[in-house]
């Protein structure tokens, strides 16, 4: 696969651009001291991801912020200690406060001279914008759950997103879609025939993170958004025979 092939990457944002693991256990953090929770930080993630995708599934209609605010209920319930509405709300309004990946920024703005740059993303228009001031760039489009109606791994959202850059002229075969997730954006971009790269993040906190586990295979693995820079950068300076 090149990447200079590709005229459009499409990107899942939390995850791939935004720290979500991150963010999600500095959220909960004062709960976890307050009520003296006794488990690891690899068990939090999991069961946020258990719970995140049988609340999305559940609710496809519910802004991300209230998905959230039930997954943190789920969780405090999954210890036996119980995070009380206002918490749970915090903790639906904490998006804002996630931090963007070191390489996220400058990545994407070197990127943005070669490709249009989409966001797919399964948070509402609101938290997206909270975030969108840390990731350095103006998208070329950003569509999300709340515009679709559906949470990824839906692959409504896939087909939604082919839709609407086919009406801007690109076809399939010029889009790649970049995302960390394969249980929300591999399986179902692959279903409908999208070429997509893995950005292979590491679980800082081990464990499967906060996504669910899936075998599928992406068309190409990246380290990193950084490391798929500097593979693009080669082929075009191979192209010019430098």
């Amino acid at each position: 696969m090149k990447l200079s092939a590709y005229k459009v990457l499409t990107f899942g944002c939390y995850g791939t651009l935004i720290d979500w693991e991150s963010g999600i256990l500095a959220a909960l953090a004062g709960w976890r001291v307050r009520s003296a929770v006794v488990g690891a930080d690899r068990d939090i993630l999991e069961a946020f991801g258990r719970h995140e995708a049988a609340e999305q599934s559940a609710n496809p209609a519910m802004l991300y912020p209230e998905i959230l605010a039930r997954v943190a209920v789920h969780i405090g319930d999954d210890y036996g200690i119980a995070i009380g509405p206002a918490d749970a709300k915090k903790f639906g309004q904490s998006l804002a406060d996630w931090p963007a990946f070191a390489d996220s920024a400058d990545a994407l703005r070197v990127l943005k001279q070669h490709f249009k740059l989409v966001i797919l993303s399964n948070v509402d228009r609101h938290s997206f914008a909270a975030g969108n001031g840390k990731l350095g760039v103006d998208f070329d489009a950003i569509y999300t759950a709340q515009d679709i109606g559906f949470y990824k791994p839906d692959r409504r959202n896939f087909v939604y997103l082919l839709e609407r850059l086919a009406g801007l002229r690109y076809a399939k075969t010029d889009i790649l879609h970049v995302a960390q997730s394969k249980f929300h954006d591999h399986v179902p971009a692959k279903a409908i025939g999208l070429t997509t790269a893995w950005i292979d993040r590491p679980h800082p906190a081990g464990g499967q993170g906060a996504t669910r586990q899936t075998t599928i295979e992406p068309d190409a693995r990246f380290e990193s958004l950084a490391e798929l820079v500097n593979t693009h950068r080669r082929e075009l300076n191979q192209g010019i025979g430098l």
